[in-house]
């Protein structure tokens, strides 16, 4: 039931004062720093691409921009940017599982802010379905975390500075000159890569990434449309 003498945007239920969060009351939150940092510097130690601020950020800002151009409700379109912003926290406990791990993680977060229940169940089901291994778009802000997350390769990711001892995943990344991704509303999502095929042969990145583009391809068809890649300007899905 609603309070008097409560702010706008703040609800009291059952003793409980729920809120309307947002990006940017995640962003100020100490503790969500912590672990993005404590999960990026934990994948460096395991040569993992880059994880950290720059990633997250990245992605929120992407997952939020699928759904608005594709005129979901502002509602969602901030859900999808905490989701993008909160989706690897995991990776501070363990790369396995991060997914789950970090869904767990994320609704006592977002529980100690005060945010609505039903937005909680939103943003910990988009997190813990984000990963190609075993996840699946279960909601709109799943799916344009999905497009987000995965759109995300690009040199600027790859710690390795020896390009000799650069291993797949390095070669892969450290190739994409350009990505983009586009969004045709009700048309097509389309992700634009530009590749040095003297780093990376195009066959290696299917190697790599083919699970990731399997996935955003039933993410967009979970948001109605169609997923496309393009790779020097040639159309390969």
């Amino acid at each position: 039931m609603r309070s008097e003498g409560i702010a706008s945007g703040y609800e009291l239920q059952e003793g409980y004062i729920l809120k309307t969060i947002n990006l940017e009351a995640i962003k100020a939150d100490v503790y969500v720093q912590a672990l993005i940092e404590a999960g990026n510097r934990h994948l460096a130690a395991i040569g993992y691409t880059e994880h950290g601020l720059r990633h997250v950020g990245l992605v929120a800002h992407i997952a939020s921009n699928i759904l608005e151009k594709m005129a979901y409700p502002a509602r969602e379109c901030e859900l999808a940017a905490i989701a993008g912003y909160l989706h690897d926290i995991g990776n501070a406990v363990n790369r396995v599982s991060h997914a789950q791990t970090g869904a767990i993680m994320a609704a006592g977060i977002l529980e100690r802010q005060g945010m609505q229940p039903e937005d909680i169940a939103s943003v910990i089901g988009a997190i813990g379905n984000h990963d190609e291994l075993d996840g699946n778009p279960v909601n709109n802000i799943s799916a344009a975390l999905i497009l987000a997350d995965k759109s995300d390769v690009h040199r600027s990711r790859v710690r390795n500075s020896d390009l000799v001892t650069f291993d797949i995943h390095d070669r892969v990344n450290y190739a994409v000159k350009r990505s983009f991704l586009r969004v045709y509303p009700k048309e097509r999502i389309a992700l634009e890569l530009t590749i040095d095929t003297e780093i990376c042969p195009v066959m290696e990145y299917f190697e790599i990434f083919l699970a990731r583009m399997l996935l955003c391809r039933k993410a967009a068809e979970f948001l109605h449309t169609k997923f496309e890649l393009k790779i020097n300007d040639v159309k390969l899905l």
